[in-house]
């Protein structure tokens, strides 16, 4: 399974207006800091905007600050936010039609036990997990 890049953006972008505690940041900032584009950020601030992860300030002097606590902004409910397509394997997609091995094949109940493990997983973070100051951490298996 793999993440968007507008989902990867939207946690950086969440991470770093909350360490800037209530001040404003501007998309050109964010944009300098990560070296992502303007127009990606613009669709991203947008969107986080319009679902109340971030406060926005439009204007010469507007910019955007976090729309709740970080303790408040949870992982799980930003990444389904974020992501138009949860479906890792074609049979979730109700829209691209019906499996012919449905009857025959335990893969996507194997996948959908997979995809609401992560799910569960990330739910039990918030934003204040992530920008806590502590070590890394480190999950992969690189067997």
């Amino acid at each position: 399974m793999r993440l968007t890049s507008f989902t990867d953006y939207s946690v950086r972008v969440l991470m770093y207006v909350a360490k800037k505690e209530g001040e404003l940041a501007s998309i050109r900032e964010v944009s300098e800091v990560y070296d992502i584009s303007i127009n990606h950020l613009m669709k991203v601030v947008h969107l986080l905007g319009k679902g109340g992860f971030l406060h926005t300030i439009r204007g010469k002097n507007g910019g955007f600050r976090l729309g709740k606590e970080p303790k408040d902004i949870n992982v799980g409910e930003l990444v389904r936010y974020t992501e138009d397509d949860l479906s890792i394997v074609e049979c979730f997609n109700s829209d691209k039609g019906r499996c012919a091995l449905v009857e025959e094949c335990n893969f996507s109940g194997i996948m959908g036990e997979a995809l609401n493990a992560f799910l569960s997983a990330v739910d039990k973070y918030t934003l204040a997990d992530l920008i806590q100051d502590k070590e890394p951490m480190n999950f992969i298996d690189q067997h």
